[in-house]
């Protein structure tokens, strides 16, 4: 069960990395006006990403991926390879839980703001080219 803990670590991993790294394409792509960035699909999973993770936490639920990671694992970090041990290392930090809610709801925020000043296409014209 250690590959599927390992797994799902490296799946938080990229889910963070979305998060973080899509808020920052939207921004860099409307400034070099990338079509993609508009894409509703994306704008929309994006959204739902952050505000779930913001919305479990001010809810005091503990991410479910987490928790999978954590009974895949029996609690013990004992077998975690080189790659895990660094991933853990930048997913997970002794800070109080009060921190972490304060920073997701900030970043959820900044999202929703991203998406009035760098609005999603319209689902009707989605297939439309940009300029």
């Amino acid at each position: 069960m250690i590959w599927l803990a390992n797994a799902v670590l490296v799946l938080h991993a990229l889910l963070a990395i979305f998060i973080v790294c899509g808020l920052a394409a939207i921004w860099v792509g409307a400034a070099f006006d990338w079509a993609w960035i508009h894409q509703r699909l994306f704008r929309l999973t994006h959204l739902f990403a952050i505000g779930l993770v913001s919305v479990l936490s001010l809810l005091g639920i503990a991410c479910p991926l987490t928790v999978l990671e954590d009974w895949l694992r029996n609690g013990s970090l004992a077998t975690q390879g080189f790659i895990q041990r660094w991933v853990s290392r930048l997913l997970y930090y002794d800070l109080p839980a009060w921190v972490f809610t304060l920073s997701y709801v900030a970043f959820a925020l900044v999202v929703l703001l991203t998406w009035r000043l760098i609005p999603p296409d319209d689902a009707r014209h989605s297939g439309a080219p940009r300029r």
